[in-house]
C-alpha cells in the first residue's frame, strides 16, 4: 500500500490539499470545523470525492461559520438533505449542526476549538478517540485520527521524507512539540 506522499503529487484534487492542507497546523475555529465535517462526510466514501464536493460544503454550511451552522432549524436541515452537492446523509448533517453547537460550548469554556485540543494534547490516538466519542457525534477512530493528523495534532499526514514535511515542521505542530524532533509515521490518508 503506498503512502499519501506517494500518490497525491500531482494530482488536480490530491495534490494541492497534500501540499498546502494535510498535516498543517490549524487554529482558526471555523477552519476546524471545516475539516471536522469533511472528515465526517468522508465516512464510507473516497477522499477524493469530498475534496471535489468542498467548494459545495463551504457554500451549504455558510463557510462552516459555527454561530450560525449551530443555530439551524429544521429548513436549514431540509435544505442541507436536497442539496446535490455536497453528501446528503441525515445523520452526517444532523452531526455537522450538533458539533457545530458543541464546539461553541468548548470555545466559552476554554477560549478556542483549539485551545481545547492543546488542553488535552498531547495523547495516544486511542485516548483522542475515547475523548473525541464522548464530544461530539459520528466521531470514530478513522474519523477522529484522520482530523487529528490533517490539523497537526498526529503525526503521520507526511513522510519525514516528503518536502512537505519539513514545511510543516517549521510550522511548530502540535505532534512535534518544540523540539521538531522525528516522530514516527502512522498510517496516513488513502485516496
Amino acid at each position: 500500500m503506498s503512502h499519501y506522499c506517494d500518490s497525491a503529487p500531482g494530482h488536480p484534487f490530491h495534490g494541492p490539499y497534500h501540499d498546502r492542507m494535510y498535516g498543517f497546523p490549524l487554529r482558526d475555529d471555523n477552519l476546524l470545523f471545516e475539516r471536522l465535517v469533511l472528515e465526517i462526510n468522508q465516512a464510507g466514501l473516497s477522499w477524493l470525492t469530498i475534496l471535489k464536493k468542498a467548494e459545495n460544503f463551504r457554500r451549504a454550511y455558510d463557510n462552516f461559520d459555527l454561530e450560525k451552522v449551530a443555530a439551524y432549524d429544521e429548513n436549514e436541515r431540509q435544505r442541507l438533505l436536497q442539496d446535490a452537492g455536497i453528501i446528503r446523509n441525515r445523520l452526517k448533517i444532523e452531526a455537522a449542526i450538533k458539533n457545530a453547537g458543541r464546539i461553541l460550548s468548548l470555545r466559552d469554556a476554554y477560549g478556542s476549538f483549539g485551545a481545547w485540543l492543546d488542553h488535552h494534547h498531547p495523547r495516544p490516538k486511542e485516548a483522542w478517540v475515547k475523548l473525541f466519542k464522548q464530544t461530539f457525534r459520528f466521531t470514530g477512530s478513522e474519523i477522529t485520527a484522520e482530523f487529528l493528523m490533517s490539523t497537526g495534532y498526529l503525526p503521520g499526514a507526511h513522510r519525514p521524507d516528503c518536502p512537505v514535511y519539513t514545511r510543516i515542521l517549521q510550522r511548530q505542530p502540535p505532534w512535534a512539540g518544540t523540539s521538531g524532533a522525528t516522530h514516527p509515521v502512522l498510517p496516513g490518508r488513502q485516496g
